[in-house]
């Protein structure tokens, strides 16, 4: 993917100057508030880094690849000071889910596997040995809340070789928590239209807001490499485990009459709606329709969607699940390969009249022998808050 534009004709007279801030605000305002923090930390060219216009062009602009600025607009965490990446956090944690395994949390975690990978890569790459199979002693430490078709291909390896390792500085592409990039399309406003987008290797955050509400939570895309792994604090850490056990929950629930109503008749690799496959969603839906399913199993798939719905702040994603529970009857499950979630090729995908949800399996790519996920959450007119619209 080329350079994402970074016209920023609209925005760059905002550069340089002081905003207000409200602790005391909620909803919203809190999210503006608190982006105008971080802004305000920020020097006049660190802002206009920043502050971009709302364009197609750098909205769809994120990647699943390690690819950092070359795939991607904002500004990079790992040029930013100890008060400036707090108050970027800061603004995440005001932004997203409060739940455990959810929001922040899971985001923090999948940015703590970059900086695994890194010192994976850093490892071999010193001829100390192969890489390790399933990478259960980390020596990364850096802690972020402190510091395609249907067989596609894609995968996660970049177009240019990666550094050994580090946790950011400028590389076009590697692995590690300095490597993830914060953008304002539009300039934060209670009522106005603009976009948060946050994003890095196996993440790809989009919330878009319209006169002082939520317009859109996605896309949301996240994966992760290794899919658990122990840190030298004795933490375990498995950050898609949520998603990954609600789906295991749905699909073990089905009878194999339903099973194979629900099968799928292609075949995956990866996500189909993945980076640069906007509006793509099938004309024809696939699958066991939801409205065949029994009450129980109907909760389990409402239960399967909400890890992805609260990426979002808690008040949206339980706004967006009121609407995806009234458009269930109209949803459809489907799967391709097996359904334990352990192999490459095994995929699962819930699809709805707006919600659109996908989880894949792969190969590992750095860590040898295991697999690793690759999931999205998409809305069928909810994407960027509906700003734009794709043929």
């Amino acid at each position: 993917m080329a350079n994402a534009s970074t016209d920023t004709s609209t925005t760059k007279s905002a550069a340089g100057v002081k905003r207000p801030v409200d602790k005391d605000a909620t909803g919203t305002k809190a999210v503006v508030s608190a982006a105008n923090a971080f802004l305000n930390t920020l020097d006049a060219d660190q802002q206009a880094e920043v502050l971009l216009d709302l364009t197609e062009e750098n909205a769809t602009a994120w990647s699943n690849l390690p690819c950092g600025s070359s795939c991607r607009p904002g500004i990079e965490l790992g040029s930013l000071t100890d008060t400036q990446l707090a108050a970027a956090q800061q603004l995440l944690k005001v932004a997203t889910g409060t739940g455990k395994g959810s929001g922040y949390d899971q985001i923090t975690q999948i940015i703590k596997a970059d900086d695994v990978l890194a010192s994976v890569q850093a490892t071999s790459s010193a001829g100390t040995g192969p890489a390790p199979s399933d990478a259960a002693s980390s020596t990364a430490s850096a802690d972020p809340s402190a510091t395609a078709s249907a067989s596609s291909t894609a995968t996660d390896a970049p177009t240019g070789t990666p550094p050994s390792g580090g946790t950011g500085g400028g590389g076009s592409f590697g692995y590690g928590s300095g490597l993830y990039y914060m953008a304002f399309l539009g300039t934060p406003s209670a009522d106005g239209t603009w976009q948060l987008h946050f994003g890095g290797h196996h993440l790809a955050v989009d919330l878009t807001y319209k006169k002082g509400k939520v317009a859109g939570a996605s896309p949301f895309f996240i994966g992760v490499e290794p899919t658990s792994w122990t840190a030298d604090d004795g933490t375990t850490y498995t950050p898609l485990e949520e998603q990954r056990n609600g789906m295991l929950a749905l699909t073990g629930s089905l009878s194999t009459e339903q099973l194979a109503t629900a099968k799928l008749s292609g075949t995956y690799n990866d996500v189909l709606l993945g980076p640069g496959e906007d509006g793509q969603f099938p004309e024809t839906k696939e699958g066991i329709k939801v409205s065949e399913l029994s009450p129980k199993q109907q909760k389990l798939v409402l239960k399967a969607i909400y890890p992805w719905v609260s990426n979002v702040d808690d008040a949206t994603a339980k706004k967006l699940m009121k609407t995806y529970a009234h458009e269930l009857n109209e949803t459809y499950v489907g799967y391709s390969g097996g359904t334990a979630l352990d192999t490459q090729g095994d995929y699962v995908r819930i699809d709805g009249p707006g919600v659109w949800v996908e989880f894949v399996c792969q190969n590992g790519l750095v860590i040898q022998g295991k697999v690793h996920y690759h999931t999205v959450y998409r809305d069928h007119t909810r994407d960027y808050g509906s700003e734009f619209s794709f043929s």
